[in-house]
């Protein structure tokens, strides 16, 4: 991984080496002289979907071997994407000296392996142009049309191999009329930015259109702006929105103490033709996409939501991080443990949060932590894979696709809502033990502080190092004073169930399970990108299962009903429990018929959480204590 230590060597080795070792393994070294590396943004035709990207390279000799390479995957969307499958058209020519004319000379550019092209520079001066096709707007890829640019820069910007270290500026040329905005943006007009590597300005994800609108607000000496973008109807809501993010900011702030940085952008889309939502964490900024119009009560709460766990990024992962995360080799897939504390801790505080600014209130947020709970405890991975290779096999699970049929849906479980309820158990047993002397917020703050703000800086890429699951587990028995790594052990790094009842009774809160009155679907899920009813997940030991249905299978007809992504499970439940259905489902070119027996008892059960009249008055102390985040 990329928190090893490296080896320092001279320059001319390192040029020697580049020419040797496959083009696919990136080495940096910090021996290597800095080069000047200036990138230049233009999209002269915005309906071509086609952004063009100029670098400029000055090295410090003359002559040599130059790699350009553009990253597979990008930091937050762990799945491997290779963003280099739509770059086209890659060129290369001599460059100039800025106070010098010449003439350029075009130069030969071979395409080493998917990802790497590589030029040989006669001069100390070589410009590298090439476009990129951009049509998905995600926190992930990027989006030019004739509404507006926007990107994350690993899927647009390559970086020089061996020089991600180094300083770069950043210059956009929009079409007339357009404006840009980024978390990096100082003043109104700005199209120019110095970053200090490859990494900070891939980082920097970029609005450009003629028409986003901007609120501003202070807090504690830094500079936050809400910045909304919509492709639908606002119902005066924008000033709304940037008043429930103010109140998101200053409960987080409260507790996480002033962050580093001056400014920082919430970067909203609402797009109803996006095709799907998302929400990205930056250094300085998050992108928001929401699937519909802001007028919408539930697009606009899912936007504050979403604020709220990506604003908690700021500490926890964009900083405080788990070994591995930054900075990157983006010639392979990341390799972490620590993603259900990075993402599913996020989540846990992205919730509460909401309840401690006052946006929600104690039955939303304890609704909110039941269903996570119901959705793992019915996930049929949750018993067999952990919360640590879940996080180690982010790239599988991530948003990750495959043609290849896989089992995931029946062993895999997602680090989000597995670290969620984690967080929630691990925060309660804390306060519960030290009757309210020490809590999961202690170890936040103390986790940042030790390996983020006191930690020796192990790379070029910010301050502090990478922690391990280990390192993690051990500064919270310290903070907690008491031994958790049976915890960690049994909960995870093992499978087993948290001990939810125990730690929500600390704070006088009840935890039950009922049988949940839901309708049958026999085990079975689709696949709803697919226009036909195509299974994608059989559970095990499911009806499905039992009749002999697979993945890949078609279902064509339940009972007599013909059957449609749509309607397929009101025909399903058509029957009553316990009784044969027959049903027909294709598989290749044969159609095959088989029966469900539908289970007596219910599928699933779900979890609820309530406030226990009969709780002792220390009990709803420290209950309000979490939910206030007061002591």
């Amino acid at each position: 991984m990329m928190s090893e230590v490296r080896r320092l060597f001279p320059l001319w080795f390192f040029v020697l080496a580049l020419s040797l070792a496959p083009p696919c393994v990136a080495q940096e070294s910090a021996a290597a002289a800095p080069y000047r590396i200036s990138y230049t943004l233009s999209m002269p035709r915005p309906e071509t979907h086609l952004f063009e990207v100029r670098i400029d390279v000055e090295a410090t000799a003359a002559g040599g071997q130059v790699d350009f390479q553009m990253p597979r995957w990008s930091p937050g969307r762990y799945a491997v994407f290779d963003f280099a499958k739509n770059v086209q058209e890659a060129r290369a020519e001599t460059g100039c000296a800025t106070a010098e004319p010449c003439e350029p000379v075009r130069l030969a550019v071979t395409r080493v392996d998917t990802q790497t092209w590589r030029v040989q520079a006669p001069s100390k001066y070589l410009t590298f142009r090439y476009k990129v096709f951009a049509d998905d707007l995600s926190g992930t890829f990027s989006q030019l049309d004739r509404r507006h640019g926007n990107y994350n820069g690993h899927s647009v910007f390559m970086y020089v191999v061996g020089h991600k270290p180094d300083p770069v500026a950043l210059k956009i040329i929009p079409p007339a009329g357009w404006k840009a905005v980024n978390g990096y943006t100082k003043s109104e007009g700005q199209l120019d930015w110095d970053f200090p590597n490859y990494d900070v300005l891939a980082d920097a994800p970029t609005e450009i259109a003629p028409d986003f609108h901007t609120h501003t607000f202070e807090h504690e000496g830094k500079t936050y702006r809400v910045i909304v973008h919509s492709f639908g109807d606002e119902g005066g809501r924008r000033a709304s929105l940037a008043k429930d993010v103010e109140r998101v900011v200053r409960a987080q702030t409260a507790m996480m103490g002033p962050p580093e940085f001056d400014g920082y952008a919430f970067i909203f889309h609402f797009d109803p033709t996006a095709t799907r939502g998302d929400g990205m964490e930056h250094l300085t900024s998050t992108q928001i996409i929401e699937t519909g119009a802001l007028a919408d009560r539930g697009i606009y709460d899912g936007a504050v939501g979403t604020a709220s766990h990506e604003f908690f990024h700021v500490w926890n992962v964009k900083r405080l991080r788990p070994a591995g995360l930054g900075p990157w080799d983006f010639t392979r897939p990341v390799e972490t443990r620590g993603l259900w504390i990075a993402e599913g801790l996020t989540n846990y505080y992205g919730a509460l949060f909401l309840r401690r600014a006052g946006i929600i209130n104690d039955e939303q947020l304890l609704n909110d932590y039941a269903g996570t709970i119901t959705g793992i405890e019915n996930a049929p991975g949750s018993r067999l894979m952990s919360a640590e290779d879940s996080s180690l096999l982010a790239s599988f699970l991530d948003r990750g696709t495959s043609d290849q049929r896989t089992n995931l849906g029946n062993t895999a479980i997602s680090y989000y809502p597995k670290g969620e309820t984690l967080g929630l158990v691990l925060d309660l047993i804390i306060r519960g033990r030290t009757r309210g002397r020490a809590s999961l917020d202690d170890v936040m703050r103390r986790a940042y502080e030790e390996f983020y703000v006191k930690s020796p800086k192990e790379s070029y890429y910010l301050r502090g190092r990478g922690y391990t699951t280990e390192e993690f587990a051990r500064v919270a028995s310290e903070v907690a004073g008491f031994d958790l790594s049976d915890f960690f052990a049994r909960h995870v790094r093992g499978v087993e169930p948290p001990p939810y009842a125990e730690s929500l009774a600390f704070v006088g809160l009840r935890f039950t399970r009922v049988a949940e009155q839901q309708p049958f679907d026999a085990g079975i899920s689709l696949d709803f990108r697919d226009p036909q009813p195509r299974v994608s997940i059989v559970r095990h030991d499911s009806p499905a299962e039992a009749a002999g249905i697979r993945q890949g299978d078609v279902l064509l007809a339940v009972g007599k009903t013909q059957v449609t992504p749509a309607n397929w499970r009101d025909a399903l439940n058509a029957y009553k429990a316990g009784e044969r259905v027959p049903v027909t489902f294709r598989r290749a070119r044969q159609t095959l018929n088989a029966e469900l027996t539908l289970p007596v008892a219910p599928e699933r059960y779900a979890y609820r959480i309530g406030k226990d009249d009969k709780a002792t008055p220390e009990a709803r102390a420290l209950r309000e204590a979490w939910l206030t985040g007061k002591r």
